[in-house]
């Protein structure tokens, strides 16, 4: 047997020697005494049970308290003198209370005053070497003459043999709660755990988040930039006039130098910043900047302007701008893009951004990305676009709360 097989053992395997140095040592002495080989030989084997019962009492608390049964039953019925060594099955006692299941808990506790009763009443005290050591039967005849010494007797053995069951129970009890405790603190610790990996995937939804906001925002400022300035250099290239010529290309220079300060906002995350001030400003100066391109623009608005909160801010200007760039890449150069705004009423809550074009058979209605973005960023602020197509007209309308939003 490897040495992590017998290891375990190492206890019982003690006991179990312990008990049948004591018992044949026992069985020796009565031997000696009586000179009978077989009342000997009888203790031999009673040692043995009690070495069995003793070196279960861990592993198989019921097993030993069958054993137990059975040397109390042999006594019962063949009238054996008790031995001293059978003392040891206290062990089971206190196994049976300490590990057994709750049958076996059961029966442990029974076993206690009736072993006192087999021990002290069915055999009148004769423990085999007390017995010998204190001359034959002094001992039954003084408990005989004094029926209260019986008494003291059986009292004083039921303290010795039933303590060791109330403390395994003790012991018992206290296992239960340390492995509650234990449990307690393995849930608080997979709770703890739980949060930690709930706040790390927060955290990974709220990279992701940004990112998408970044991608997008790179998206509408270099689609804006770049569909103005491709319009402006195809116009460009038909010009004959060089003052013209001249300022076409300053019209591209000035795009392109806002795209880049766009792009660095963007980068920098500063665009929040400039966005939530001057919003009618930065409207203007995307409808300025198509003018610019070329492109006939029909602007108008109605209401009373507010000032929008800082994130329906941000918003606004980038789906107004990603209209804007819809409008120019996929609308008819030869008709004009309408661009409305109307500022809610006293009482109204939304403010209507409106961007119609004739649509370019060949180029499409644009419905990409750009929309899926535009969508997106309207319902973090609680706002919502509605798409319309009439024939060639193509009509994109954007709902932005003029009061803060939140989730």
């Amino acid at each position: 047997m490897s040495e992590t097989g017998w290891r375990p053992w190492l206890p019982e395997g003690i006991a179990v020697l312990m008990v049948l140095a004591i018992g044949f040592t026992e069985a020796l002495l009565s031997w000696a005494m009586s000179g009978e080989r077989a009342l000997a030989l009888a203790q031999v084997a009673q040692a043995m049970v009690v070495a069995f019962a003793v070196g279960m009492a861990r592993r198989a608390p019921g097993t030993a308290l069958v054993g137990v049964w059975g040397l109390g039953l042999l006594h019962v019925a063949s009238g054996a003198p008790i031995m001293l060594v059978e003392f040891a099955l206290i062990a089971v006692f206190f196994g049976g209370a300490r590990w057994g299941s709750p049958p076996t808990v059961v029966m442990s506790a029974l076993s206690v005053p009736l072993a006192v009763i087999v021990a002290f009443v069915l055999h009148e005290g004769r423990i085999i070497s007390l017995h010998l050591l204190l001359g034959g039967s002094r001992l039954a005849e003084l408990v005989r003459q004094e029926p209260a010494a019986l008494l003291t007797v059986a009292l004083i053995g039921l303290l010795v043999v039933a303590a060791p069951w109330p403390a395994g129970l003790v012991l018992r009890l206290l296992d239960r709660e340390k492995a509650s405790r234990a449990s307690i603190l393995a849930a608080e610790e997979a709770a703890a755990g739980a949060r930690r990996e709930t706040e790390h995937a927060r955290e990974i939804a709220q990279l992701r988040d940004q990112q998408t906001h970044l991608a997008l925002d790179v998206h509408d400022v270099v689609g804006h930039s770049l569909a103005v300035i491709l319009a402006q250099a195809e116009s460009g290239q038909y010009l004959d006039d060089t003052a013209r010529l001249k300022k076409t290309l300053a019209t591209i220079a000035t795009s392109a130098r806002s795209s880049l300060q766009d792009v660095r906002q963007v980068l920098s995350s500063t665009q929040d910043r400039t966005a939530a001030s001057g919003d009618t400003d930065r409207f203007d100066g995307l409808i300025d900047g198509v003018r610019g391109s070329g492109h006939e623009i029909v602007a108008t608005e109605s209401g009373t302007p507010r000032q929008l909160p800082q994130g329906a801010a941000v918003v606004a200007h980038r789906v107004f701008q990603e209209m804007l760039t819809n409008a120019i890449k996929h609308g008819r150069r030869d008709q004009p893009i309408t661009a409305e705004r109307h500022w809610p009423a006293d009482g109204g809550d939304m403010l209507l951004i409106e961007v119609t074009n004739t649509s370019d058979a060949s180029g499409g209605a644009g419905t990409g990305r750009g929309l899926d973005g535009m969508r997106r960023r309207l319902e973090t602020v609680g706002g919502h676009l509605d798409v319309r197509r009439h024939g060639e007209t193509f009509t994109v309308a954007a709902f932005v709360p003029v009061q803060g939003f939140s989730k």
